[in-house]
């Protein structure tokens, strides 16, 4: 899509007359006195978190912000392929995609040898690796990403929308209280016949601060942001402009020999860019002299890095200042040795880091797709609240190594290319060398949560070499056996809260004596001991809690419907109708998901794969003892 050309509109780019994509203001409403989780902060981690809650029609999910409105015009544009996949689970990841510029290609920029004040481009290479996902890896304004995610709240079962202009005071929690434990403490700006402050409260069962970096939630719990500076000054704006740069349009990064470094990134809509430009670097303890940059002082130092390039602005629709920081809280909860968590840290409250590896707002999303099953399974009796502790856990891990890679690519970021005169730089082959390496952190899919309640230890990981145990389940195409449809096999993975358990046939007929599949279905439709008949509540449909899929290896339209056991057309719905997309088969004309991932071919196999994605377990298709002990440990019995 194209759009922007005559300047920047905020809002849904599909209108062709910018002001019918304005949103009506909210409408004012006071908050609940009790609800079961209190979010605060409608950044992403916040929005995200309240639309996977609100999937739950039995849930009392609220989410307040201290903005009186919705954003317009966000800081973060870097949107990770990993983040792409959890799009999908919602239902908005090909909107995304197409809205958004997509990140094919980066050129690499560097002084040039015989004349070090003018740059050249030294080398292009691809954004990502091949296979790499099924999603790319996409630069779309974090305002449109809220969008997004307040769409399917409203559209939900609980068709929840955020609560505006109340700026949080306090928290508290009385453990001697068990159903509303949490106390929050909101101030709310009203105006009547004089301007007035209405202090209101609510009492919940647990409560999430996804309030930035400044966190009142954080502060409250007792936790502190603890990590230093690099002492460093980047500016970013969006602009939109006119230049002579050939690679304005692909993702560039710029080393000048002595002017500093500078990151192009292109906008959706074809004529926007973000560059983000390294300022002076600060001296010990000093901080950005705000009040002294200005949209022109950017300009300069863009065209100064550029050199013999210039670009010449016409609208800078945002633009801003920051110091580069690494800072990581004390703890994401409130948990201690007797108590179970209440309250939970999200996003910027507990972490904080550069934009330029693009990992802040997905990171943060990452966070809250992580928390939001875990609640889910607590509030609807699926599982034990210890279940909770496990957040922590990972999303600490994971937020350390995020500020350990960011603390070294900023640094190798800011230093000056190696050259006769600085033989201390950076020799630019090797910092875009280390750029490539990089390429699976930066997608996000480098993520491997460690052996936990919910992570299983990988000792049956030779079943499926691809499928990593702790990292997220990765697709490959597959054909939909009733329809013959080409479909990514992960993206049956939707944002409701179930497991997924994908059996991967043998090398037997299917549903003959020796198939490992009807031996499982037979367990998973009659025995007591089947998670099935375990863990799903009676009046709910049979995939609501553990959602199994099939895969076979025979050609599509040479396995016959007639021939499949029922369990893998299950009855649902008030009409017990069947669900005909239970059972897949290879699509050999795009390449064999078997060979792709690693699975064997002879015997099969079965991989668990968690609400949020990952996978949890590897298992033979016969050890159904410990297919049912897997879930023994997490789920509650019905």
């Amino acid at each position: 899509m194209q759009f922007h050309l005559n300047g920047f509109n905020p809002g849904d780019p599909r209108f062709s007359d910018p002001q019918d994509a304005v949103v009506p203001p909210p409408i004012k409403r006071p908050l609940p006195e009790k609800c079961d989780v209190m979010v605060v902060g409608c950044g992403p981690a916040g929005l995200n978190l309240a639309a996977q809650l609100s999937q739950f029609g039995e849930i009392h999910t609220c989410i307040a912000e201290v903005k009186d409105d919705r954003l317009l015009v966000g800081q973060a544009d870097g949107i990770a392929c990993r983040t792409v996949e959890m799009f999908q689970a919602y239902g908005f990841a090909n909107q995304a995609i197409q809205e958004a510029y997509g990140v094919n290609e980066i050129g690499f920029w560097k002084p040039r040898p015989d004349t070090p004040e003018e740059i050249f481009r030294s080398d292009r290479i691809d954004d990502v690796e091949e296979d790499l996902s099924e999603m790319p890896h996409l630069i779309l304004n974090q305002a449109r990403v809220h969008d997004f995610f307040l769409e399917v709240m409203k559209k939900s079962p609980r068709k929840l929308e955020p609560f505006y202009s109340r700026r949080l005071i306090d928290v508290q929690v009385d453990h001697s209280e068990r159903e509303h434990p949490v106390i929050l403490k909101f101030e709310r700006a009203v105006t009547h016949s004089q301007f007035s402050k209405q202090v209101e409260i609510v009492r919940c069962k647990y409560a999430v601060g996804c309030d930035g970096a400044r966190s009142q939630v954080r502060e409250a719990i007792g936790k502190e942001l603890v990590g230093d500076t690099l002492n460093q000054a980047w500016g970013v704006m969006d602009v939109l402009l006119v230049t002579d740069f050939p690679d304005i349009r692909l993702k560039a990064v710029i080393q000048s020999a002595n002017e500093g470094s500078m990151l192009i990134i292109p906008r959706e809509g074809g004529y926007m860019v973000r560059l983000y430009i390294e300022l002076d670097k600060l001296k010990e303890n000093e901080r950005v002299a705000k009040d002294q940059m200005s949209p022109e002082v950017l300009i300069a130092a863009a065209n100064r890095i550029i050199k013999p390039y210039t670009i010449e602005v016409k609208e800078v629709p945002w633009w801003s200042v920051y110091e580069i920081g690494q800072r990581l809280a004390t703890g994401f909860d409130d948990s201690d040795a007797e108590q179970e968590p209440r309250v939970f840290l999200a996003g910027d409250a507990c972490h904080t880091h550069s934009p330029k590896a693009g990992q802040g707002m997905n990171t943060s999303l990452n966070d809250t797709w992580n928390l939001g099953w875990k609640l889910a399974h607590v509030l609807t009796g699926r599982a034990r609240e210890s279940l909770l502790r496990t957040y922590s856990e990972e999303r600490l891990q994971v937020a350390q190594t995020l500020i350990d890679f960011d603390r070294d690519f900023s640094k190798m970021f800011s230093m000056k290319p190696k050259s006769k005169e600085n033989p201390e730089g950076v020799d630019p082959e090797e910092f875009q060398k280390y750029f490539q390496l990089s390429g699976r952190f930066t997608a996000g899919v480098a993520t491997q949560y460690q052996q936990s309640m919910i992570t299983a230890a990988n000792d049956f990981q030779d079943l499926a070499k691809g499928q990593i145990i702790g990292k997220r389940f990765h697709s490959a195409q597959v054909i939909r056996h009733a329809d013959a449809k080409p479909f990514q096999l992960g993206h049956c993975i939707t944002a409701n809260g179930a497991w997924r358990i994908f059996a991967f046939a043998g090398k037997a007929k299917p549903m003959s004596s020796e198939c490992g599949i009807l031996k499982l279905v037979e367990f998973l439709s009659l025995s007591q001991q089947s998670p099935l008949n375990r863990f799903t509540p009676k009046d709910s449909e049979i995939d609501s809690v553990i959602d199994f899929r099939f895969v076979f290896q025979s050609p599509h339209r040479e396995l016959e419907r007639g021939t499949l056991h029922p369990l893998l057309s299950p009855k649902k719905g008030k009409y017990g109708l069947r669900d005909y997309e239970k059972v897949f088969c290879v699509d050999y004309r795009s390449g064999n998901i078997y060979e792709k991932r690693g699975i064997n071919k002879d015997v099969g196999c079965l991989i668990i794969v968690r609400p949020d994605q990952y996978v949890s377990q590897v298992l033979p298709l016969a050890h159904f003892d410990l297919l049912t002990e897997f879930f023994e440990k997490i789920l509650c019995p019905v």
